[in-house]
């Protein structure tokens, strides 16, 4: 499996071919375990107020591209934050 460095990388580049796998081993590594991950579904907490979640879900093995972007934009926010 790609070094989450990698698949941020690729993430920018091609939101569209992610691997669900690889996307949450990006969020494990950012966010921490899942709040939730029994489904399809898996939510991860993210420490700013408002909409404190990231969503992702399982789709044939596949990463839906808009939450590959939802994810790529909380990186970014954390990386402003932590400096």
């Amino acid at each position: 499996m790609a070094k989450t460095d990698e698949i941020l990388k690729r993430m920018r580049e091609n939101p569209k071919g992610i691997r669900f796998a690889d996307l949450c081993k990006v969020c494990d590594e950012y966010f921490g375990k899942a709040r939730q991950s029994g489904s399809s579904h898996r939510v991860y907490r993210t420490p700013w107020k408002g909409d404190p979640r990231v969503n992702v879900q399982n789709s044939k093995g596949k990463a839906k591209a808009y939450q590959v972007k939802q994810v790529v934009q909380a990186i970014e926010r954390l990386e402003v934050k932590n400096g």
